[in-house]
């Protein structure tokens, strides 16, 4: 083997080799990270709730409330309803989401949960209409941002593809949310006990994080490893046949 052509092969080799392994720990620190956010989340879930009032108040100071337990007391707008199109153990349907007015005139965003097509008209379920003081306790979740293939909301037809909250909000009250003390989140209903059916099914919130970064290091460590394999037995095979 010309020492011109082993050197440029063992450059090569060595960047790639480099890239390799740079990608495997790039994973495990993913790892690190993912399994921190796990366990962040699991034991916000798992948290005594706290009160809207403080969670708007963390909320506009920057902090994040993403799966924050919430409990707030007050009445449902229920002729304000919007839909939001979602799939639950496979059906189709919608969520149903409903301002909730506390006694200090703070409103909250509820979504309540799931509903089939067959019960998205209120009538369906009327029983489940709730009009007296609730309680509510559920999850902080953040407004959403319109991803690259999901549908542009139908905000005259009531059809919602992504929680807009600011739309929603203005259709809601008529353009007028400057003048409601609106959160910035969404409250994600724990499941409980709804009258006529169970409809809307709380306890839609979505906890599988997928964690696969220990995979993907280990399969780019074993490509490095390959790689250093390939290359010794190459340089091997052609020292013997010089």
């Amino acid at each position: 083997m010309r020492a011109r052509s082993l050197l440029l092969l063992t450059v090569l080799s060595a960047a790639a080799l480099a890239v390799l392994i740079g990608l495997g720990v790039w994973q495990l620190r993913r790892l690190q990270w993912k399994e921190g956010l796990i366990a962040d989340i699991e034991a916000r879930i798992k948290a005594e709730p706290i009160s809207l009032k403080e969670t708007v108040a963390r909320a506009r100071a920057g902090a994040d409330v993403s799966y924050v337990r919430v409990r707030v007391d007050g009445r449902f707008d229920n002729d304000e309803e919007r839909y939001l199109f979602a799939v639950s153990d496979g059906t189709p349907g919608w969520h149903v989401i409903t301002p909730l007015t506390t006694r200090d005139e703070e409103v909250v965003l509820i979504d309540r949960g799931f509903v089939p097509e067959t019960f998205r008209d209120p009538s369906s379920r009327a029983q489940g209409e709730l009009n007296d003081a609730v309680t509510i306790t559920g999850l902080a979740r953040p407004p959403e941002t319109q991803g690259l293939f999901v549908p542009d909301n139908e905000i005259e037809q009531n059809r919602w593809f992504w929680r807009d909250l600011s739309a929603m909000a203005k259709s809601m009250f008529g353009g007028g949310a400057g003048t409601k003390d609106v959160a910035p989140f969404f409250l994600e209903a724990e499941r409980s006990d709804i009258p006529g059916g169970g409809w809307p099914l709380g306890g839609q919130t979505r906890l599988d994080l997928p964690n696969n970064h220990l995979q993907y290091a280990i399969t780019w460590f074993a490509l490095a490893l390959c790689l250093v394999v390939i290359y010794v037995i190459y340089v091997r095979s052609r020292w013997k046949a010089a």
